[in-house]
């Protein structure tokens, strides 16, 4: 059984070949963003997606012009980006436990 068909072509320049890290996980001497602000920044945006949909819900309820369309995909993307954030939550902390179990 031939795969290549379902394989995405390879790129020909070397810069596409494999995405640069750089911008997202800057070295330490940098002025880049730390761990805990991109972390923060994560729970923030959750958060507000949250707030977001009860206040769809709350307006919907009462009648202010919400339509039932708008309130159902409000609430269901914020509970996709709750799971998301736990996914990527749960990844952490397990490669935090392997780096815990490595032996020097």
């Amino acid at each position: 059984m031939n795969i290549s068909g379902l394989m995405p072509p390879i790129p020909a320049s070397p810069e596409l070949a494999e995405p640069s890290l750089s911008a997202a996980a800057p070295a330490s001497g940098s002025s880049g963003t730390s761990f805990k602000d991109v972390l923060s920044g994560a729970i923030n945006e959750v958060e507000s997606s949250r707030a977001s949909a009860a206040e769809s819900v709350n307006r919907f309820m009462s009648g202010e012009g919400d339509d039932l369309h708008s309130t159902i995909l409000a609430s269901q993307r914020a509970d996709l980006e709750f799971q998301m954030f736990m996914q990527v939550r749960n990844k952490v902390v397990s490669a935090y436990q392997e780096v815990m179990k490595m032996q020097l």
